[in-house]
């Protein structure tokens, strides 16, 4: 039996590939995976956590709520996240010097050593999912992902619109 096809394009693929969305999650998430599990074999560390050490090895003076907000999670999410780094003594929180209610998060020296690695990492993952694509490809690819990327952003900041509640 053939799949279903999709009536918008009349191709015979099955519906759930023919959605953007869903292959766009589906990408994301195995992509996710795969890094998790090749930095845990290489790093020690998730591929979440290898991002975050990254992030701190390229960009001074982070907060709690930069993580978050750079990542997307909420602020309990970052405070787990750093805790667990901080208790593999890969980071430490450090009081503001004007405002000490304010925590920098900093790598420590082992932190630096381990985000050297990092890099790499990512790169290998992403060698393993571009594999077989010519660099114009590539070029297309990148710059239609930032295009979704950037209409969604701008939708996430507009107001939604109220809507009815269907039924009775």
């Amino acid at each position: 039996m053939s799949p279903p096809s999709d009536a918008a394009t009349g191709s015979a693929e099955s519906v759930p590939f023919s959605s953007i969305g869903y292959v766009l999650s589906r990408a994301s998430v195995t992509m996710s995976a795969l890094a998790s599990r090749h930095c845990m074999v290489e790093l020690g560390i998730t591929a979440t956590q290898a991002a975050v050490v990254h992030l701190l090895a390229t960009s001074p003076a982070v907060t709690a709520a930069d993580l978050a907000r750079a990542y997307g999670m909420d602020a309990s999410a970052a405070t787990r996240l750093i805790s667990r780094l901080e208790q593999r003594g890969l980071l430490s929180r450090q009081r503001g010097g004007q405002d000490r209610r304010v925590v920098r998060i900093a790598l420590t020296a082992q932190g630096h050593a381990l985000a050297d690695g990092v890099p790499d990492c990512f790169m290998h993952v992403r060698d393993k999912l571009v594999a077989g694509f010519a660099p114009d490809e590539l070029a297309s690819l990148r710059e239609m992902l930032r295009r979704i990327l950037t209409n969604a952003e701008e939708a996430a900041a507009r107001p939604m619109p109220a809507v009815a509640p269907k039924g009775p």
